[in-house]
């Protein structure tokens, strides 16, 4: 179970260089939006990486205008596991680009650092859908826990009839 307290956001490599390229883009983006949002307004930290943004491009406006005060860390190697620092949090909601590769590889260096990893897998995409559902099936046998964005938000919320409860009701509708 997600916990507000011990849980960060970990946003993998989406960018705009993706976009024509990645199956359901848009559809992950905003899925990625909500989440971002909602981890907001719960205080859940957000981390961001870039692969190569020179090549790349920035991350997309549709997420990067929800990372107050987040600077996407600048990468090279596919795991950006080594490269954000989660501090005491032992749990990391991870999504982005690509499943099979950045996002795997980020998941499975978070979980041997003793991270629990949640993939969420209605906020991860990859230029084909086997590839992306490759990316999930590695994580979850890597000893990660599925999830969604909902799911997610919920489970850090934990009750309904408080503020922060109708704040990410209406993200995610």
């Amino acid at each position: 179970m997600l916990e507000r307290d011990n849980a960060v956001v970990v946003v993998v490599d989406l960018q705009e260089g993706f976009r024509p390229v990645v199956r359901e883009f848009d559809e992950v983006a905003g899925n990625v939006a909500k989440l971002v949002q909602g981890a907001n307004a719960l205080g859940v930290p957000v981390f961001a990486s870039e692969q190569y943004p020179r090549g790349l491009g920035r991350t997309v406006p549709e997420v990067a205008q929800h990372l107050a005060g987040v600077e996407p860390v600048e990468k090279v190697a596919f795991s950006a596991a080594d490269e954000i620092e989660l501090g005491s949090h032992g749990q990391a909601i991870i999504c982005g680009i690509e499943a099979h590769i950045c996002v795997w590889q980020t998941a499975r260096g978070l979980i041997d650092q003793g991270i629990e990893v949640h993939v969420a897998r209605d906020a991860v995409g990859s230029r084909t859908q086997a590839n992306r559902d490759l990316g999930v099936e590695l994580i979850e046998r890597a000893g990660g826990s599925p999830t969604s964005v909902e799911t997610a938000l919920f489970e850090l919320l934990g009750r309904a009839g408080t503020d922060e409860f109708k704040i990410v009701q209406k993200i995610i509708k």
